[in-house]
This record gives structure tokens, sequence and C-alpha cells, in this order.
């Protein structure tokens, strides 16, 4: 989140940022900026504040972004489709390098910057070329399966869309999205901001 709004500012020329500005940007505390910062080094000046365009490049460079990450992404329903077309990945340094299903229906057609592969060349692929992350948007019943394969073939992340929990070995990165899961926050927020709207 820093890192955004921090580019937002460098394109517009702003040389400096406080703590006071980035977390009224952020939705914070310019204390909680000051300490998220501080984990990874010593960035900022008392009364100046923090060097935009520096802290920019250093928050590049601990977030990895500074090189190009190649992605596949496994399942080309419409979840899949969406990913594959979202242009925001390649402006960040993800390359979307393959798309694979089991459809013969979808195999072979273009999606995006690449053609939707069949998931049986899934190992070999993936040794040929170095891949480290996969985005996996297929039922939950495949799933494990899945997961199983692309990490012995060398995947060390993984964006889960599948509404299924799924277990990975401590070497690899897993991040999972339950959409219903969200909504299902939202919900409980309004039910409770419509109740205490109507009380008041």
């Amino acid at each position: 989140m820093y890192l955004r709004y921090l580019e937002d500012l460098d394109t517009r020329g702003q040389r400096t940022a406080s703590s006071d500005e980035l977390a009224q940007l952020c939705g914070t505390t310019p204390a909680q900026v000051r300490k998220d910062l501080s984990f990874f080094g010593s960035f900022g000046k008392r009364g100046l504040g923090y060097p935009v365009h520096e802290l920019t490049a250093h928050l590049r460079e601990i977030l990895g972004l500074e090189r190009e990450w190649r992605v596949i992404i496994i399942g080309a329903g419409k979840i899949g489709a969406a990913l594959a077309n979202y242009r925001g990945f390649l402006q960040r340094g993800f390359r979307i390098a393959g798309v694979y299903d089991k459809s013969p229906e979808k195999i072979g057609h273009a999606w995006g910057e690449a053609i939707v592969r069949d998931i049986a060349n899934l190992e070999q692929d993936l040794t040929e070329a170095e891949t480290l992350i996969a985005v996996l948007a297929i039922p939950a019943d495949d799933a494990q399966l899945i997961v199983d394969r692309i990490v012995g073939a060398g995947i060390r992340a993984i964006l889960n869309f599948a509404p299924t929990k799924i277990t990975v070995p401590a070497h690899v990165s897993l991040k999972s999205v339950n959409m219903a899961m969200e909504l299902e926050g939202l919900s409980f927020a309004l039910t409770h901001a419509m109740a205490n709207s109507g009380a008041a």
C-alpha cells in the first residue's frame, strides 16, 4: 500500500512525504507508518520526511519487484480469463507465462498474451522455464492434486482462488482468496452499520 501511494506521489514529482501524509493516504497513524518502515531500515529524516523517489526504489527492492516474475494461471474459466487479461500484472512486473486447463474446448485458444495449454504438459513446461508463481483458479475438487503437482515441479508461491483449504510444504508461500468469505465480511459490516444507524 505504501508503495502504491509513493509511486503516485513520485509520478507527480513530489520529492518528500511526511509520515502524517502517508498515514492519511493509507488510513493509518503516523506512528504506525514510522514503525512499519523502520523494519526495513532508516529512510526518513525528522522534520524533512521521507524522500519519495528513494523510498519507492527501496520498497520495490524489498518486495522483489526489481525483476520480472513469470506466473502461470491454472484454470481457464471466468476467473482465470479475468486474471489473464488484467494489464496491471505486467505493470507490476508479473508476466503471464502460461494458462493451463484440461478442457479440450479451451486448449489452444489465446487468452491475453498466452495460449491455453493442456494441463498434462504442466510439469514439462515448468522444468523448461523458471516459473515460481502459480495462480489457482480451478474447482475445489481438483485443487490439492494440482497443488501437489506444481509444487513437485518447482512452484514456490501460490495464489489460490479455489474455494477450499489446501496444504503446501513449509518452503512454499500460499495466499488464498475466498471471495464468498470476503462478501460475507462486507455483509456483516453493512448489517451492523445499518443496525447502529437505525438505533441512533
